[in-house]
């Protein structure tokens, strides 16, 4: 697990998107606030929390509207600074965090976090490699990538298996609430099996899709 931020952590509340550990997420950040959000994070620990607004968050949106204490740490991987003053971000999760009251609320708000740890589990597991296979496939399915192909490398073949049930949290047609209770999980397989589960479902029925966040 990374190591806990010496400092309180900008939090930048989103009203769609759910980041997860190894994920990567891409943002475009245009408002004020967070732009010096932004600034400021990439002058400290380069670290920011990603947060789920709560519901109703459209009538306070420019004020301070609530937001779950779920999230996830996540480091600047790549930035771009845009004429216009904007930035084009490439986000990594770090660590599911326990999100403190605010100790900071203006320009952006800030928050002690508590890193939240997840049951440890093994590539050689039977049930890790049973769970491998499915998520494998759905992974694949969700790349667009052709069930017929030629041998050779695929797509998710290098994944740990954390890092797999992750990136099948991310791009799986998923509501934003579903993909909190995910992260919520302390278990990597039981988020794994539930991921699919709900990712089957969904698929077969047609469903919501997420994109690039903006704000």
């Amino acid at each position: 697990m990374e190591m806990e931020p010496r400092q309180p952590v900008p939090v930048f509340p989103l009203p769609n998107v759910v980041l997860f550990p190894h994920a990567v997420v891409p943002l475009h950040v245009f408002e004020l606030r967070y732009r010096t959000l932004v600034r400021d994070a990439l002058a400290g620990e380069r670290l920011i929390a990603l947060a789920l607004l709560k519901s109703g968050w459209e009538s306070e949106y420019h004020g301070s509207p609530a937001f779950h204490d779920l999230g996830c740490l996540a480091r600047f991987e790549e930035v771009e600074w845009v004429p216009d003053g904007c930035y084009d971000l490439k986000l990594l999760g770090l660590s599911r965090v326990r999100l403190g009251a605010p100790v900071r609320e203006f320009p952006y708000r800030a928050v002690r976090v508590e890193l939240l740890p997840e049951a440890p589990c093994t590539e050689d597991d039977p049930v890790v490699r049973s769970e491998r296979r499915i998520l494998l496939d759905l992974y694949r399915r969700l790349a667009g990538w052709p069930e017929r192909q030629a041998e050779g490398a695929r797509p998710g073949d290098d994944l740990p298996f954390v890092s797999l049930v992750n990136a099948v949290c991310m791009a799986a047609p998923l509501e934003a609430g579903e993909r909190l209770g995910l992260l919520a999980l302390d278990s990597v397989v039981e988020r794994g099996h539930r991921v699919s589960e709900l990712a089957a479902r969904r698929l077969s029925s047609g469903g919501p899709s997420q994109a690039g966040e903006r704000n």
